[in-house]
């Protein structure tokens, strides 16, 4: 339940950088680490079903 209420919080909070179309090869350090926190946040909260 944690990771679920904390996805929702990276969610209204964070920046979508797919939606903004960034390039992977382009991104800075600090967008590399926001999509990496969204990305172990959200298959955690997938995993507690």
């Amino acid at each position: 339940m944690f990771y679920k209420i904390l996805a929702k919080i990276n969610k209204a909070v964070l920046p979508s950088f797919t939606k903004k179309g960034l390039d992977l090869s382009k991104a800075s350090k600090w967008q590399l680490a926001v999509i990496g926190w969204r990305y172990y946040v959200t298959t955690r909260a997938l995993e507690e079903n």
